[in-house]
């Protein structure tokens, strides 16, 4: 019974360590997906035009949240 015991607590510790290895490796690609994001919007900000673009974003988002909200009063 006694061995038993011992190999399930064996399997056990086997599945925690995978699920650790499982964890640390998402930490690892979340981490590098950020820098990564990082570093291509500050080499977008260099580009010409970016603060134009930014500008007609924000008029954009402006419109289409001004259109929800008629839409939504509409209703």
């Amino acid at each position: 019974m006694k061995g038993s015991k011992q190999s399930r607590t064996d399997l056990l510790e086997k599945k925690i360590k995978a699920l650790i290895n499982v964890v640390q490796q998402l930490l690892d690609e979340n981490a590098y997906l950020k820098d990564l994001s990082v570093g291509t919007l500050e080499t977008v900000k260099l580009l010409p035009g970016y603060d134009e673009a930014i500008e007609q974003l924000k008029i954009k988002l402006k419109e289409d949240g001004e259109k929800k909200k008629m839409e939504v009063q509409a209703d």
